[in-house]
């Protein structure tokens, strides 16, 4: 789950260059991890090159389930031994283990490497009723259409849902690395100047490692 100090942080790093999908090089680095990682990723190289005779919302299922079924779901202070931490996908793969920033981020560059448009992606923090309780938490929203209703993919409830199919969760802001909004309207809230270092690492580290 998310430190709940992180809330009032709404300013995102945003300026770093375009994200692109860079098959050698991810192999490459994936070379590197233990076999059982190294089966993960290779996987999801396979479910990406596929993903071209796909309809757009295939893809989407496609990857929110091959994610949410081979990462279990931990706490930063079980996997890193530290509060917040925001993996690259790699960097999880390789622990098998990620928590809900880590599982979102994931799913979020393996559909830009699928080749959907930046903007129909968002990482999305939300409060989540879970366990009987409010918790901090963070999903991924893919808009179908720029002002339509958006799907919401999340490792708490695995099925793939539109955004009014999920009371559950009540969205307080989305971002990508275009830009940042409140909640998921399409009222954009500026292009922020101050950088979140943990978001603006988490980007380098995925494009280093091929994404």
């Amino acid at each position: 789950m998310i430190d709940r100090r992180l809330f009032p942080v709404l300013l995102l790093a945003l300026a770093l260059p375009v994200l692109a999908w860079e098959r050698a090089r991810l192999l490459e680095q994936a070379a590197q991890l233990p076999p059982p990682a190294q089966k993960v990723v290779q996987g999801l190289v396979e479910l990406i090159e596929r993903s071209p005779a796909q309809a757009p919302a295939q893809r989407v299922r496609e990857v929110n389930d091959y994610i949410n079924q081979r990462v279990q779901w931990q706490t930063d202070q079980q996997i890193w031994g530290q509060m917040d931490y925001w993996a690259s996908p790699l960097e999880m793969f390789e622990k098998g283990r990620g928590d809900c920033e880590d599982l979102a981020m994931a799913k979020y560059f393996a559909l830009l490497a699928e080749g959907l448009p930046e903007s129909s992606l968002r990482l999305v923090y939300v409060r989540a009723q879970y366990l009987g309780r409010p918790q901090a938490h963070m999903v991924l929203a893919w808009y179908p259409t720029p002002q339509g209703e958006p799907w919401i993919l999340d490792n708490i409830d695995p099925e793939l849902k539109r955004a009014g199919e999920r009371p559950d969760l009540a969205p307080v802001f989305s971002f990508n690395a275009e830009g940042l909004w409140q909640g998921v309207g399409a009222q954009g809230a500026g292009n922020p100047l101050t950088r979140l270092s943990l978001w603006r690492d988490a980007l380098a580290r995925a494009k280093a490692q091929g994404f």
